[in-house]
């Protein structure tokens, strides 16, 4: 493999010094080719693979790591560059001073801040590459039959996807909880009520459930692996979240080869934060395992005291490609995942696709009743 060169700025760990890779033949800069684990030259196509590590990533101790964070040192801090425009954090392309932001389109001029962070443990390539996320994309829009079609014919409007790492923790934890709460039966009886039969009032005996109450308590243990939190702001977590499943188990160690051509995005969401929102996930899944534990019918939990032990974390970068582009005076995103391949995406509506399928549906339900008027008389 070709001798990486370094450069100042950032596309590593996202940190330190940013390393180009030149091509041996031609010496233009080698990007990384989605599926094929190979550095690859645009110029004269020389192809360097890279090695692939086999073991699984080692999982991080989460309290020391933030008593880390307390007193990091200058040589810890990350370059980072901010757009103005929708506040994403990102990490600037080798040897680029200005570059359009990935998140908005907005033009970026590098001027970098070097707040601490906690570098990448790794990374899942790209293994879609650029034409098939685009030909996903085409043929997603083409079946949204409320989208104007303007869009259809212009397929994303002379945008193009560019490739780009959002930034996640995942959490492995175990957890003990005591609980307090109520277990629910239910029972039978049989009670008369008042019933209209043939015009008359009659008394009937009627079936009915109730529940018995009775209290609950006890001890419940859970694991949890690889808990996800996406770490990104510049994206809503519901367009995130709709990218997933991701496949972590085949997340490689951290190398800057991975990131050669593409972007990294700088987690905005910090470790403690990031642990909160995971704590959320797990009590939803600690209450279905108290609810279990209680029994019955129904079941009432009135307290839970998690304690949380053995926590890890590994801070990796996620594959996606992202297209942003306005159509009437609206910015409108579209996102592949890179690994799978499924398209989460953001379109306009065509006003008057929906007023014609208003009026044909009303137009129909007119029919329909003329119709049953019709052969009533």
């Amino acid at each position: 493999m070709a001798e990486p060169e370094t450069m100042e700025g950032s596309a590593e760990a996202p940190g330190e010094a940013q390393r180009r890779f030149p091509c041996a033949q031609c010496g233009a800069k080698l990007e990384f080719a989605p599926g094929a684990d190979a550095l690859v030259c645009p110029y004269c196509n020389a192809s360097n693979t890279i090695p692939v590590a086999p073991t699984e990533l080692e999982e991080r101790d989460f309290a020391g790591e933030l008593e880390r964070l307390k007193h990091a040192r200058p040589e810890d801090a990350t370059p980072v560059v901010k757009c103005g425009a929708c506040a994403a954090e990102v990490t600037r392309p080798a040897g680029a001073s200005a570059f359009s932001c990935p998140f908005c389109g907005t033009n970026i001029v590098a001027q970098e801040t070097c707040p601490a962070r906690v570098r990448p443990d790794g990374v899942l390539p790209f293994r879609v590459p650029r034409q098939k996320a685009e030909d996903s994309y085409r043929a997603w829009i083409r079946s949204r039959w409320f989208a104007p079609n303007a869009i259809k014919t212009q397929a994303f409007l002379n945008e193009q996807f560019k490739g780009v790492y959002l930034p996640a923790w995942t959490f492995d934890a175990r957890a003990r909880t005591w609980y307090t709460g109520q277990r629910g039966d239910y029972y039978y009886v049989m009670v008369p009520r008042t019933r209209t039969v043939n015009g008359r009032s009659t008394v009937v005996m009627v079936r009915e459930r109730r529940t018995r109450w009775r209290p609950a308590s006890g001890v419940v243990d859970n694991a949890f692996d690889d808990v996800l939190v996406p770490a990104c702001r510049s994206l809503p977590e519901k367009k995130q979240r709709a990218l997933e499943p991701w496949d972590l188990k085949e997340a490689e160690p951290y190398r800057d080869e991975f990131l050669a051509g593409f972007t990294a995005q700088v987690y905005q969401v910090g470790l403690g934060d990031g642990f909160a929102i995971a704590r959320t996930e797990m009590e939803e899944r600690i209450a279905a395992t108290v609810r279990a534990d209680i029994g019955g019918d129904e079941q009432r939990i009135i307290e839970m005291k998690p304690q949380y032990r053995d926590v890890t974390f590994k801070h990796l970068l996620l594959p996606v490609w992202i297209s942003a582009y306005r159509y009437s005076g609206k910015l409108f995103h579209c996102f592949v995942n890179a690994r799978t391949g499924e398209v989460v995406g953001e379109r306009p509506y065509s006003f008057w696709k929906i007023f014609f399928l208003v009026v044909a549906i009303l137009c129909a339900v007119a029919v329909v009743v003329l119709l049953a008027r019709t052969q009533g008389r």
